[in-house]
């Protein structure tokens, strides 16, 4: 099997436009990487357009899923056919800045983590385009997560991430969450197991084409995710 130094994993729903921008960009950064896009059932074309991407591109795969079935399980699905040394998890919508990729790679090996967080709640990191609703119920579950769990980092929801691949294995081998409450679950298992996690700031840019994603009921299951972690410690 060829290794990759970083395989980038893509979930979709309904992303065309985004990951036409997206893909060439992140294949423009001087790293030896893949990118392998995790679509739950796109209409608009998203599917297409990756087939031609893997015809012009040999280090663009695809896995297709009948239907929306949470991010967390696209993470894990995304990381089965993965060939990469290093995991990055990141949002299709542009939102995250394919620029920070090998900022978090010199971090990873800098500070010998297990993990960097892309985080826009530390000195240098921010967030563009979010209305004040938006803002305030991030930070609250952020601090929820945070105060209930220990967990000692400052962004827990962040989705932007990269994991050396011997500590996402061990995360995906133990982790229950499918959806959205992945991401606080992870870096709490990440806490059990010792592993070390950095952050590195970033600017969070809202997303401009498509809606996003995430749901009330996402947010209902992260706090309940949170109250279950800590009633099973």
């Amino acid at each position: 099997m060829v290794k990759k130094e970083v395989s980038v994993i893509l979930p979709t729903i309904n992303e065309r436009e985004n990951l036409e921008k997206l893909i060439p960009a992140l294949q423009n950064l001087n790293l030896n990487l893949e990118i392998i896009v995790v679509d739950d059932g796109s209409t608009d074309g998203t599917i297409e357009f990756v087939k031609k991407c893997m015809k012009k591109y040999s280090n663009v795969k695809l896995v297709a899923r009948p239907a929306k079935l949470g991010l967390g399980s696209a993470y894990i699905d995304g990381f089965k056919v993965s060939k990469g040394e290093c995991i990055v998890t990141m949002d299709a919508d542009l939102s995250h800045n394919p620029k920070y990729i090998p900022l978090f790679l010199k971090e990873l090996k800098e500070k010998r983590a297990d993990i960097v967080l892309g985080s826009r709640y530390v000195e240098g990191g921010r967030i563009i385009g979010w209305k004040v609703h938006r803002k305030i119920i991030s930070k609250t579950a952020n601090f929820i997560a945070r105060t209930i769990l220990g967990l000692n980092v400052n962004d827990v929801t962040t989705g932007f991430r990269m994991y050396r691949r011997e500590a996402f294995e061990k995360i995906a081998s133990r982790i229950k969450a499918k959806g959205y409450e992945f991401q606080v679950e992870s870096l709490y298992i990440a806490k059990l197991l010792g592993l070390k996690i950095v952050e590195y700031p970033i600017v969070f840019v809202n997303r401009v084409i498509g809606k996003s994603k995430l749901k009330i009921t996402d947010i209902i299951h992260f706090l309940k995710t949170v109250l279950k972690l800590k009633l099973v410690a």
